[in-house]
């Protein structure tokens, strides 16, 4: 079963619409790409998957007992405010000193217990809002165009943090991304979206679609070709529409 499905989703916020006719499904382990022009609802639809934005119609089945954590496109914290990493992440609730120094280590960054969040860099930072969505062990990562402003090298070693966050606990990966030429080397499958989904699949089969093209262009296939990862996509299906998931499963456990 998914760990999440999706059907027939619409959103609409002020009176317009957002999201509409949205069939999607999230397997365990799997890494999804949401791609699309700035206004789509990409961020609009991981706010529905966290429950902070309510569709007007459509169903959302999460796996029982699913765990999700999310990486934000970006956090303000006033520079006057002293606080530690430790701190931070303690917010809202309590953890161990063992629970926080694991999470630390697979985001990447050791050692930075108690540096201040307002010293971290940008690299750091985000580093840091990847170990707090790690601390419940999510089984569903959740990351909103979470390296934004980082230069290519941050990106590039942010990218392999998540993948060795995704071997280790084993959990599925869905992402916005503008950066194009990273998501055929991190991506299982690539979700094209605007406003309603024009075309998924594997990466390789949506770059070669009418819809893709017409949105990025015709010339973006074969740079992107040069970054594809040796993962074995074959278990991988592009199908549009996602399985009919088990009414009873339900419920989640948000660490946003």
């Amino acid at each position: 079963m998914p760990l999440l499905s999706i059907d027939d989703l619409h959103v609409a916020l002020g009176g317009h619409c957002i999201l509409e006719n949205i069939d999607l499904h999230i397997d365990r382990g799997e890494v999804v790409t949401l791609i699309g022009p700035n206004g789509s609802g990409k961020s609009t639809l991981l706010r529905v998957i966290i429950g902070a934005v309510q569709p007007a119609r459509g169903q959302l089945v999460r796996e029982q007992g699913l765990t999700i954590g999310y990486v934000p496109q970006r956090l303000a914290i006033d520079p006057t405010l002293p606080l530690t990493v430790a701190r931070f992440l303690n917010l809202p609730r309590r953890h161990s000193s063992r629970v926080l120094r694991q999470a630390l280590e697979q985001a990447g960054v050791p050692g930075l217990m108690q540096h201040q969040v307002t010293d971290l860099s940008g690299g750091q930072l985000q580093r840091i809002l990847l170990a707090r969505a790690l601390l419940e062990k999510p089984d569903l990562l959740l990351l909103d165009e979470a390296t934004q402003g980082l230069d290519y090298r941050g990106t590039a070693d942010f990218y392999r943090q998540i993948e060795a966050v995704r071997r280790e606990l084993g959990c599925a990966v869905l992402m916005v991304s503008h950066e194009l030429h990273v998501v055929m080397r991190t991506s299982d499958r690539v979700v094209c979206l605007n406003r309603h989904i024009c075309c998924q699949g594997t990466p390789e089969r949506v770059v070669a679609s009418p819809a893709y093209q017409g949105l990025f262009g015709a010339g973006t296939g074969d740079a992107l070709a040069l970054y594809r990862h040796g993962h074995d996509h074959d278990h991988f299906t592009a199908a549009s529409a996602p399985s009919t998931a088990d009414a009873s499963h339900q419920g989640a456990n948000v660490n946003a």
